[in-house]
């Protein structure tokens, strides 16, 4: 079995999609309840936190807070 690096693989799988494909992607790895797909969504809030804003990182951890 072979280590996979799932950061690279999901930037390679994206890398030519528009916000219209990964918006469908978000939303059908959250509806499907697999936990397979976590680490998917983990690579994308990866992307997001490290290119925001302190305000905007703000922002997401007091939406995490308020909903957990």
């Amino acid at each position: 079995m072979s280590n996979i690096d799932i950061r690279k693989h999901i930037r390679n799988n994206f890398k030519e999609a528009n916000t219209s494909e990964i918006e469908k992607s978000i939303n059908s790895s959250i509806n499907s309840k697999d936990e397979v797909i976590l680490p998917g969504l983990g690579v994308f809030f990866e992307v997001l936190w490290n290119n925001c804003t302190d305000e905007t990182k703000d922002d997401i951890l007091n939406t995490l807070m308020n909903n957990l």
